[in-house]
C-alpha cells in the first residue's frame, strides 16, 4: 500500500510535518552511474517557494542517500534515502484538530484508522511526492542509457491552453517560465490567472500533458498489465490529480474508426528492412495495452487545491458545523511543481515495464 513498481519498487514513507521523508528503491539495476546533482535538481523543480505562484515554505529539500551507493553506482541492493522536513509551521493547523475540511482526506482519514495526523494533513499531504521525484529521477537515470526520455508540461491551466499537438511545441522551454508551459506567451496568461485567484484566497485546476520517446515496442501486458493501465494507476494516484487519458482519449469518441486508426507502414529511417512505423498515432504509443514504438502521450487533469484562504463552511467529528479560516502556506495552483512528479511516475512506470519484459522472452 506504501509500495509502488513490480521490479522495479518505491516505498515511501513519512508526513508533512514529522522529521523527513523518505523511501527504498529496490530492484534498480547495479552499475546505474548515480548523478546526485541531477537528482537534487529534479527535487528543485518540486521543491516549494520557487516562485510567486507556488507556496511560501521554505525548504531545501536536499535528498541523502543512505544505502545502495558505491563509488558513485548503484549496487543493485535497495538505496535508501531521506529528506528531512526544516520549515513545518505545524502551529497553523492547531484549530483544524477536530475538523473536516472540504475536500481533504481528513475525513476519509479519520474513518480508516480512526485517527488522523491534521498538521498539513499529515500523510495525504502532497509532500509525500518528494520520494517519487527522487525513485523518478533514479529511474530516468537508468532509462537514460536505453535512449528513452520522458517530459512533461503544463498544458492548461482553467480555461487557458497551449496546442494539444506536442510536435507543434518546443520542449526546451518548459524550464524557461515558472508555470512550466512551453508556450510562452500562454505560459504569461497562465501565471496572471494564478495570481489572480491566489490574490482572491482561491485556487484554480488544469492539465499536464506527458510524452515519451524513444521506448520500444513491446513493453507492457496484454491483460490486467496493460501499459496505460499501469500509467493510468499511478498518475491516479498523486494528490488531486482527477483523471487521466492516453492518445487521442475522449476526444477520440466523436471521430470514425477511418480516422482513428494508425496504419503501419515501412519505417524508411530505419535500414532493417523489416522495421515497422504507423502513419498517424493516435493511439498514443500503446496498443493492446503494449507499447508500439511510438512516442507515448498521455495527459493527467489536476483539480483546483482543496484549501482556500477564505471562510469555508463545514463540520467537526463530532458532527458541530464549524466556519474555517484556514491558514499556512499552500498552492494556488498545483501543476507547476506536479510536472516533476507527473515525470517522475511516468519514469517508474515505463522501466518497470522495461526490466518485467526482460523475462519475456530469451
Amino acid at each position: 500500500m506504501n509500495t509502488f513498481g513490480n521490479l522495479f519498487r518505491l516505498t515511501t514513507f513519512g508526513e508533512s510535518h514529522g522529521a523527513a521523508i523518505g523511501g527504498v528503491i529496490d530492484g534498480c539495476p547495479a552499475g546505474i552511474a548515480l548523478d546526485l546533482s541531477f537528482i537534487q535538481s529534479e527535487l528543485d523543480r518540486r521543491r516549494p517557494g520557487q516562485s510567486r505562484l507556488t507556496t511560501a515554505r521554505k525548504e531545501g529539500d536536499r535528498v541523502e542517500i543512505l544505502s545502495g551507493v558505491f563509488e558513485g553506482v548503484t549496487t543493485g541492493t535497495p538505496i535508501g534515502f531521506i529528506v528531512r522536513n526544516e520549515n513545518q509551521h505545524s502551529n497553523d493547523y492547531d484549530d483544524l484538530r477536530d475538523v473536516f475540511r472540504p475536500s481533504h482526506a481528513d475525513y476519509t482519514y479519520y474513518k480508516k484508522y480512526g485517527l488522523r495526523d491534521h498538521r498539513g494533513g499529515g500523510r495525504s499531504s502532497a509532500r509525500e511526492t518528494i520520494s517519487r521525484v527522487v525513485g523518478g529521477a533514479i529511474a530516468k537515470l537508468c532509462l537514460r542509457q536505453l535512449g528513452i526520455d520522458v517530459k512533461a508540461w503544463t498544458q492548461q491551466v482553467g480555461d487557458i491552453t497551449c496546442d494539444r499537438d506536442w510536435t507543434k511545441l518546443d520542449l526546451s522551454l518548459i524550464e524557461d517560465n515558472d508555470v512550466r508551459c512551453p508556450a510562452p506567451d500562454v505560459a504569461r496568461r497562465m501565471a496572471d490567472l494564478i495570481l489572480q485567484v491566489k490574490g482572491e484566497g482561491d485556487t484554480i485546476g488544469g492539465i499536464i500533458a506527458g510524452v515519451v520517446t524513444g521506448c520500444p515496442a513491446g513493453l507492457g501486458e496484454p491483460a490486467f498489465g496493460k501499459l496505460h493501465a499501469q500509467l493510468g494507476a499511478a498518475m491516479l494516484s498523486i494528490n488531486a490529480v482527477k483523471g487521466f487519458e492516453y492518445g487521442e482519449g475522449f476526444d477520440g469518441v466523436t471521430q470514425k474508426g477511418s480516422e482513428q486508426n494508425d496504419r503501419f507502414v515501412h519505417d524508411d529511417s530505419q535500414r532493417d528492412p523489416s522495421a515497422i512505423t504507423t502513419v498517424s498515432n493516435h493511439s498514443g504509443g500503446i496498443q493492446g495495452g503494449i507499447s508500439n514504438g511510438q512516442p507515448i502521450t498521455f495527459r493527467v487533469a489536476f483539480k483546483p487545491v482543496a484549501t482556500l484562504l477564505q471562510p469555508q463552511q463545514t463540520t467537526d467529528l463530532h458532527g458541530h458545523p464549524v466556519t474555517i479560516n484556514p491558514r499556512g502556506r499552500h498552492d494556488p495552483c498545483v501543476l507547476p511543481r506536479a510536472v516533476p512528479v507527473v515525470e517522475a511516475m511516468a519514469a517508474m512506470v515505463v522501466l518497470d515495464a522495461y526490466l518485467s519484459n526482460k523475462a519475456t522472452h530469451i
